[in-house]
């Protein structure tokens, strides 16, 4: 009895953790979750599960191919023959007579096999290189989710930070509420400057409450691009410094790694392999085939009576397709193929230029928001020292509400911007990480 009641409360200890206590997560960890469970990928995955069940469909064509047949018929009517009377003796005349069984029934089996097809051989090629295409596209929905992720854990520790930067100011607005009033009590500040102090607090915890909202969407946002349960917390363990230190790693990435390029490059190997394919049918095309059947008629249903006869027939062949003349519609058809061969080298090289352009671009956004972040840290240390100072002095009565208000502001302004600035560094090398290719894990 008393082990059956510990099991009960060792379960019921084991389900309170698993649905209260959250999951931490470093950033690794929580590129790794998703890497396993998130559903882009998983489709990516199935694609290429698809292809290469279309590796063995292509390759099935041109091996032997063996159907059994068999069919009954019965003539409600036989049909009635008409000769002329004078093949026997009646010249003249035209002799009708029915010929032939109520009941035919024959089975029998044929096997066919391509010799010779062209497009058989291009069509293995395509099949094979198309799963490295889906395999690529696959490192492509990794990439996708890997960046959202990344991106939305970064938010989740920036907005964290920021609510933590909310939350001391509301404390630290309150503790001067607390002696301002004390102060008036016995006539040291006028009641406007306490209600001055006071309308900075409600602003404060104004933006506290718009804090925390902010701070739970970006959970949430981290949830979903991590497939993650809504319904369970998630702690994140990440040092945001860290993170930001991280990020004056130089890269040293080559554009020709870029995923996007790969694709347009495989893309236009496939246009390639379709202008062979359609070159190929002006070959000739060689099948080869045999024939096995058994026969019965009858003039009653007795099918499977063992003295009754049935009458087999073999026969085996060759079929030879040779194109002479499809009026032009060949010829229309590899021109069209060249063009989407020429569309598909176009289209890499205008991307090449592009990912150039982006390159030398994200670079330079990249060093702008380095240098800005180092600014908007230095502003916002200056602007908490001042702020603290007029906290000081307001204790004291030798600073009024109003200049604090504007100290305050002058605060908050300061963490805004330098939010910004650490959401566009972060934002800028995810950006040339993904142009690099280096985001996925190797």
């Amino acid at each position: 009895m008393n082990s059956l009641k510990t099991v009960v409360i060792l379960t019921f200890v084991f389900v309170i953790q698993t649905t209260f206590f959250a999951q931490e997560f470093s950033l690794f960890e929580a590129q790794s979750y998703a890497l396993e469970n998130a559903e882009q990928i998983k489709r990516s995955e199935l694609d290429l599960e698809s292809a290469k069940k279309q590796v063995v469909e292509t390759r099935a064509m041109g091996l032997p191919q063996i159907n059994a047949e068999g069919s009954f018929q019965q003539f409600i009517n036989i049909p009635t023959q008409v000769v002329d009377g004078a093949l026997m003796g009646q010249p003249g005349t035209n002799v009708e007579f029915r010929m032939g069984q109520e009941y035919n029934a024959n089975a029998g089996a044929t096997l066919n096999q391509l010799i010779f097809n062209g497009s058989y051989f291009i069509g293995l090629q395509v099949s094979k290189f198309y799963t490295e295409f889906v395999s690529t596209n696959i490192k492509k929905s990794q990439e996708d989710v890997l960046m959202n992720v990344t991106q939305a854990y970064q938010m989740a520790l920036v907005s964290a930070r920021n609510k933590a930067f909310v939350d001391t100011l509301v404390g630290l607005t309150e503790e001067l509420i607390n002696k301002q009033r004390a102060l008036y009590e016995i006539g040291l500040i006028t009641e406007e400057e306490v209600q001055q102090t006071e309308f900075s607090l409600l602003s404060a915890q104004a933006n506290l409450v718009a804090a925390n909202t902010a701070h739970q969407n970006a959970l949430v946002m981290l949830k979903l691009t991590m497939a993650y349960p809504m319904d369970k917390e998630i702690t994140l363990t990440e040092d945001l410094d860290q993170l930001l230190s991280d990020q004056e790693r130089e890269l040293s990435g080559e554009i020709e790694n870029n995923l996007e390029l790969e694709l347009l490059k495989k893309q236009k190997v496939l246009s390639e392999y379709d202008l062979k394919n359609i070159r190929m049918t002006n070959y000739p095309q060689l099948v080869g085939f045999f024939n096995h059947q058994f026969n019965a008629y009858r003039s009653e249903f007795d099918f499977f009576k063992s003295n009754q006869s049935w009458y087999d027939q073999t026969v085996w062949g060759l079929k030879l397709t040779v194109p002479i003349f499809a009026g032009g519609e060949r010829w229309a058809k590899i021109q069209k193929a060249k063009i989407a061969i020429k569309q598909d080298e176009l289209m890499v090289q205008e991307f090449q230029r592009s990912l150039q352009a982006q390159e030398v671009q994200l670079n330079n956004e990249l060093r702008s928001a380095r240098a800005n972040l180092k600014l908007q840290r230095q502003n916002i240390q200056l602007a908490k020292i001042i702020h603290e100072n007029a906290l000081v002095k307001a204790e004291i009565g030798k600073e009024n509400s109003i200049m604090v208000t504007q100290k305050y502001n002058q605060l908050v302004q300061a963490q805004s911007q330098y939010v910004s600035a650490m959401v566009e560094v972060f934002n800028k090398r995810l950006e040339l990480d993904k142009l690099y290719n280096e985001l996925i894990r190797k």
